[in-house]
């Protein structure tokens, strides 16, 4: 959605009129370089904090995020179903999944 230029609908629709749409894009912006793949490339605390305060500093372009929800590929959809039932001593599978 970002890239699109669409990063407002991701607000709730409630909440039209009580928010600034120049802040919300700077927030989002912020926040997905926060979350950029290359750890290198995330700012730091300090940065952040800057480019918060800032009306007038140019933000840069946020990279590719580290993680994402959305649809996996063919080929990652038939890596992962064909790795499910693998377990080295066949004695059981473990199914790992987080809290």
């Amino acid at each position: 959605m970002w890239c699109a230029g669409k990063c407002l609908e991701l607000m709730d629709p409630v909440l039209e009129n009580s928010y600034i749409s120049n802040e919300v894009e700077k927030f989002i912006q912020i926040g997905l370089l926060c979350v950029q793949e290359a750890a290198t490339t995330r700012p730091t605390m300090s940065t952040i904090m800057v480019l918060l305060a800032s009306d007038v500093m140019n933000i840069p372009k946020p990279n590719k995020p580290a993680f994402s929800v959305g649809r996996m590929t063919s080929v990652e959809t038939s890596a992962t179903e064909s790795s499910k039932n693998i377990s080295i001593n066949d004695a059981s599978i473990s199914s790992i999944a987080p809290r």
